[in-house]
């Protein structure tokens, strides 16, 4: 069944972030941010290692040796510009408090922060990675959910660790996790056999510098607006197959 492997993925993102916030008001302040901090290092370890992509011989041979970083440059300025003009991270962030506002009226303004920042943190780190994207397209071609499986294992303990931290803002995470990664599936469906490796590693590796500007936020080192960023996971496959066919 195509599909499943988003189905299972949300449902361990709510169970993990369910599990976490009942644990998470018994942990001392300075312990939730060692928490936080852990799954920023984390996420730059990723982060770091997804954009091995760069080195993809499909890849190379597509755009040249020196041309990866070039596409996936050109991907993060072009996506940077269009998506700060769409005001995408503003967006995310007031979906986030529209969300908040539904499920826990009457809180005070700090409580409504923490769960914008969970809900914006954690769709970013669940939707930007590698599984994410490679195990919904294999789901759409019908290759199986395995990647998905492990994916949902994976996130199932972030998210417990994040809620932890941030609150009831991680479960609603599922929305956009779910939105994502359904839609990744059905172009997977219809579209899988335009998508071929090289422009797959383009998108990984664009995918991979998003996750270190999450791991960034994360420590709270920069507020790296990544939701601005996200029209570069499009960009980076066109300009892929602009640079091959030139080449070509």
């Amino acid at each position: 069944m195509r599909g499943l492997g988003t189905i299972l993925n949300v449902v361990a993102i709510l169970v993990g972030a369910g599990l976490g916030v009942l644990i998470g008001h018994r942990l001392p302040e300075r312990t939730r941010r060692t928490v936080t901090d852990a799954l920023g290092l984390v996420t730059l370890v990723i982060g770091g290692l997804t954009i091995v992509a760069l080195t993809d011989e499909d890849y190379v041979a597509a755009v040249g040796s020196g041309g990866t970083l070039l596409v996936v440059l050109g991907a993060l300025l072009i996506g940077g510009i269009a998506g700060s003009l769409l005001r995408i991270e503003d967006r995310l962030e007031a979906f986030g408090g529209w969300l908040q506002s539904r499920f826990s009226r009457g809180e005070p303004s700090a409580s409504r922060a923490r769960f914008i920042e969970g809900f914006v943190d954690a769709s970013l780190v669940f939707c930007i990675g590698p599984l994410a994207i490679l195990g919904s397209l294999s789901d759409g071609l019908g290759q199986g959910i395995d990647q998905l499986a492990l994916k949902s294992t994976l996130d199932g303990f972030a998210s417990l660790a994040f809620a932890a931290s941030l609150g009831w803002g991680v479960a609603a995470s599922a929305i956009a996790v779910g939105i994502w990664q359904g839609t990744l599936t059905l172009l997977g469906a219809l579209l899988g056999e335009f998508m071929s490796a090289a422009l797959i590693a383009s998108l990984t590796a664009t995918g991979g510098v998003l996750l270190l500007g999450v791991g960034l936020r994360l420590l709270h080192l920069r507020q790296v607006p990544v939701g601005d960023l996200l029209p570069a996971l499009l960009v980076a496959p066109l300009l892929t197959a602009l640079v091959a066919a030139v080449r070509g």
